[in-house]
């Protein structure tokens, strides 16, 4: 009877631990799922959320003064304002789905020229700059010091967040080599980075405060931008008034001036942590706090609708402007006609590039289940290191099994009768030797190059191969682009190097918003 007894206790101790285990190893590989309508939904009210904040604040774009708004000034009825935050967000979409969803700087650097008509501010520098060969983020960094922290990038990260949702590293890539284009690797790029991350990790998290930190810890803490929404932050704590904090704000940024991203980010900030959650309440006190109005309003807006959907944008903010898509920076190919279409292209885009990412988080017809966002919401110091410590002198280009850099070491400039030095690396990420030919082309009357290697170069599996060039200007022509074109078993890969002649004529000046 004992032993009886003993056996069946043995039996249901060993069920238990089945049990146990079984339920701790289904915790483990418990999958992150966002339901596809709720996804869809959080993605439409992100565009819906651009479209409101960048309405309410277009009329007060630029202004210093405190605004007084509580709805929208100037609409037309069912017509939305034409906002480059939402224009360029469309192109890069295209980008993606243009080339099998991976993009690089150098890529998007083509579209802007392709595509973006507009000169405005760092767009224009940037533009003139890969006109002249200068390609990124070199682009974003010469000649641009008084706008390479302003707010062109910071307004157009939500396309990163909806195609890497929960997968805020992969946004902060994206987000750096779309931002370095037209700001290089300054303030301006790194607040591109924290929205990205922000709106990445708000489809995973709702809680304001641990998405503001976290988001913190994706740039670095030194930089201005982390500064300004730190000064926001604490004043919240410390109980100052909305108007208050726009004053601290506004100081701790006093030797940047207005119209720069750090600023206009803590502004934005301020709006969410001052709105109590109300939808029109928090756009509101952002576009109130003035500078850049349509950028704070509509950034706040569609983190709002990534978190919590359509269901806390209330209709009368919906009905004045309705579902249409006014564009005014970018032309040439056709733009989605409403919200709905964009949205489902955005969505439909997810899915291929989750699938070539491979990522953790699925969208599935299941229910939505986030077990721990902190899981999710983790930075990589390392990698993140890797994006804050790229050179703005140092242009690349890569294929899955090379990649071809060529660092500047500095300007690009060029006297008559003088050298630049450029330095070349071939990196080989295979396990198996190449043999590679590199030649640089088109080089223009009047410039020589000396050291240029002739015939293959042999580089061995997962090793790289470094050299550098001279080049010599003899006459005051002009500027020059070479061409790097670089051959691998018959697959070539071609990179702008430009050169500025401090002889050659200036470029023209360029337009401003």
């Amino acid at each position: 009877m004992k032993n009886n007894r003993l056996l069946k206790f043995k039996k249901t101790l060993i069920f238990v631990s089945i049990l146990f285990f079984s339920f701790q190893s289904e915790a483990k590989i418990k999958k992150t799922t966002i339901n596809d309508a709720e996804f869809r939904d959080r993605v439409y009210a992100c565009w819906l959320g651009k479209n409101i904040g960048g309405t309410l604040g277009m009329p007060f774009e630029g202004k210093t003064d405190l605004n007084n708004l509580t709805f929208y000034t100037n609409v037309k009825e069912g017509e939305p304002a034409a906002n480059d935050d939402l224009d360029l967000q469309i192109l890069w979409l295209k980008a993606m789905e243009e080339n099998n969803y991976r993009v690089d700087a150098y890529i998007l650097g083509e579209y802007w020229l392709k595509y973006v008509p507009v000169n405005w501010n760092e767009y224009g520098v940037g533009k003139i700059n890969m006109k002249l060969g200068i390609m990124p983020p070199l682009s974003g960094e010469y000649n641009n010091a008084k706008w390479k922290t302003s707010n062109g990038a910071w307004i157009r990260s939500e396309i990163w967040a909806c195609l890497a949702p929960g997968n805020p590293m992969l946004a902060a890539q994206f987000a750096w080599n779309d931002a370095c284009v037209d700001h290089g690797c300054t303030d301006g790029t790194f607040a591109e980075i924290f929205t990205a991350t922000l709106e990445s990790a708000a489809f995973v998290e709702k809680d304001m405060n641990k998405l503001i930190q976290f988001a913190l810890t994706t740039i670095p803490s030194d930089c201005r931008v982390a500064k300004a929404v730190n000064t926001a932050v604490e004043a919240k704590k410390g109980g100052m008034t909305w108007q208050q904090a726009r004053e601290a704000v506004i100081k701790a940024t006093e030797d940047l001036g207005w119209f720069q991203a750090p600023r206009n980010v803590a502004f934005t900030m301020i709006g969410w942590l001052y709105g109590e959650n109300d939808f029109g309440k928090s756009i509101c006190i952002a576009v109130n706090c003035g500078d850049d109005t349509d950028c704070t309003g509509a950034t706040l807006g569609s983190i709002l609708g990534i978190i919590y959907g359509t269901a806390i944008i209330p209709q009368k903010w919906k009905a004045p402007i309705g579902d249409g898509i006014k564009t005014v920076a970018v032309s040439g190919f056709e733009v989605p006609a409403t919200l709905q279409v964009l949205t489902d292209k955005t969505v439909a885009t997810q899915k291929k590039v989750a699938e070539f990412y491979q990522s953790t988080l699925k969208i599935t017809t299941g229910k939505t289940a986030i077990p721990d966002s902190r899981s999710l919401l983790v930075a990589d110091k390392k990698e993140l290191a890797q994006i804050w410590q790229r050179s703005p002198y140092l242009i690349s280009r890569g294929t899955d099994e090379l990649t071809f850099t060529c660092d500047y070491a500095g300007t690009p400039e060029i006297q008559v009768g003088a050298s630049k030095v450029l330095h070349f690396s071939i990196t080989n990420k295979t396990k198996k030797e190449k043999n590679i030919s590199l030649i640089l082309k088109n080089v223009p009357s009047g410039y020589s190059v000396k050291g240029m290697h002739e015939g293959l170069l042999k580089i061995s599996p997962n090793s790289n191969q470094d050299f550098s060039i001279n080049i010599n200007v003899s006459t005051g022509e002009g500027n020059a682009i070479f061409t790097a074109e670089l051959n691998d078993a018959d697959k070539m890969l071609e990179m702008a190097i430009g050169i500025i002649n401090l002889n050659a004529p200036k470029p023209p000046k360029i337009g401003k918003k």
